[in-house]
């Protein structure tokens, strides 16, 4: 009954972040997804969803940046001290419902700013980064606040003779060209192509999301980018680049193609941060704000390798 009502809420509400949405958790998620409702007076108040890949651990699903707590919106006229009192007290009514589960893992919505309900009931926090481009509808304002070696390099792609193209090749010409990302940082990319597979279906079904390849005039694949969107942002999911060909500036110009159509649906674009330097740094280049959000924890979330391996293959 808690996922059919969530459904129906997720129809209704437009501000529910997408990796908190129906049909994104089902692409994520499989079945392995419930959700925690608050309910005053027969209207909800507030939603929890969470990913329960095995009995009683609630962690991150693959692809997914942020979950946590969402909260209904509320009067325009409501104090400041009342609004924090409110959701405090549905975060602990969230809190006792989680008591059952011996681990707890999730990343919050950089929305969510007091996870003080948490810190009192003894879970942990760490701050990991995002970075946001807000305004992107103002192209040239965007461009200006980048930095001069990401404008060379979208230059130089263009005079290289590399186009971007949506969709329009397959999908795994873009998991190739992810995994020669991950060998050329010497890293083991944990997450699933067959969840990754999922969501790219979903969000083109829904046009709401699609994969972007940098090809030059040889037909060769420089660069690829996978973006969903939804009216309050868009963000980076998945890509990388292919080594042999990394000079050619190729990722730079799909990111910025990638930027400049989805301006056409939302105003701000979430890179999704990275804990790299190498990742970081590229994306705060773009002129991109640094921007904190929580990762809150409780038990022992990291999973074993045989689970994370049970996982990828679903």
């Amino acid at each position: 009954m808690s996922k059919d009502l969530y459904r129906t809420i997720c129809n209704e509400q437009n501000d529910i972040p997408i990796f908190s949405r129906d049909w994104w958790l089902d692409a994520a998620c499989n079945d392995e997804w419930d959700v925690l409702l608050y309910e005053k007076r027969g209207r909800l108040l507030a939603a929890m969803p969470l990913y329960i890949p095995c009995k009683r651990l609630i962690t991150m699903p693959h692809y997914t940046q942020t979950m946590g707590v969402w909260f209904a919106p509320e009067a325009a006229d409501t104090k400041y001290s009342s609004q924090l009192w409110h959701r405090q007290e549905i975060c602990k009514h969230f809190i006792e419902q989680l008591i059952p589960y011996r681990s707890f893992l999730q990343h919050f919505s950089h929305r969510f700013t007091d996870w003080l309900p948490f810190y009192w009931a003894g879970y942990s926090q760490t701050t990991r980064y995002t970075y946001i481009l807000q305004g992107i509808k103002d192209a040239n304002s965007v461009k200006a606040d980048m930095s001069r070696q990401t404008r060379r390099n979208i230059k130089k792609a263009h005079e290289s003779g590399i186009k971007t193209r949506r969709g329009n090749f397959p999908i795994e010409d873009f998991f190739k060209i992810q995994a020669l990302t991950f060998d050329r940082q010497h890293l083991v990319n944990k997450q699933s192509n067959t969840v990754l597979k999922r969501l790219i279906t979903a969000a083109r079904e829904r046009e709401q999301g699609d994969i972007f390849g940098g090809f030059d005039e040889q037909g060769r694949l420089h660069a690829v980018a996978f973006i969903v969107w939804q009216d309050s942002c868009a963000y980076y999911i998945a890509g990388g680049g292919d080594p042999s060909l990394r000079h050619s500036g190729a990722h730079g110009l799909v990111l910025w193609d990638a930027i400049e159509y989805v301006s056409q649906f939302t105003d701000s674009f979430d890179f999704e941060g990275s804990m790299i330097p190498g990742v970081e740094r590229f994306f705060r280049e773009f002129g991109a704000i640094q921007t904190p959000y929580f990762a809150i924890t409780r038990g022992k979330p990291r999973l074993s390798d045989r689970i994370q391996m049970k996982l990828k293959q679903r």
